[in-house]
């Protein structure tokens, strides 16, 4: 991490910190759990510019916010990309099965409702 990196460091909470009502919040909008799900299938932390998403930059920014502060995901700075991972293992360990059963959940509404 570059010195202007670490001046630039994102505030997230410690595993700790982070609560289920805050994770689910953050899991219940359609367009972050996009978001979850995209992240989730990546081997690698993505841009959020990688994202293709039916709303305005402004509003993809809360979105990001909204995960990154519910501790859902982690956001560290490349140069001037903001990269996004998910932090699976953290809520693995606080939350068991419930990231999977969700992503699940999810995958299997949109089968129902023929999004494929």
């Amino acid at each position: 991490m570059t010195e202007r990196d670490a001046a630039r460091a994102l505030a997230h909470p410690d595993a700790a910190a982070i609560r289920l009502e805050g994770v689910l919040h953050a899991l219940s909008d359609p367009v972050r759990l996009s978001i979850v799900r995209d992240l989730d299938g990546s081997a690698s932390a993505l841009a959020c510019s990688s994202f293709d998403l039916p709303v305005t930059k402004s509003t993809t920014t809360h979105h990001f916010r909204v995960l990154r502060e519910s501790g859902v995901v982690r956001q560290t700075y490349r140069g001037t990309t903001k990269l996004n991972a998910l932090r699976r293992d953290e809520l693995e360990d606080l939350f068991p099965g419930l990231l999977d059963s969700v992503l699940t959940a999810a995958a299997a509404e949109e089968a129902r409702l023929g999004k494929a």
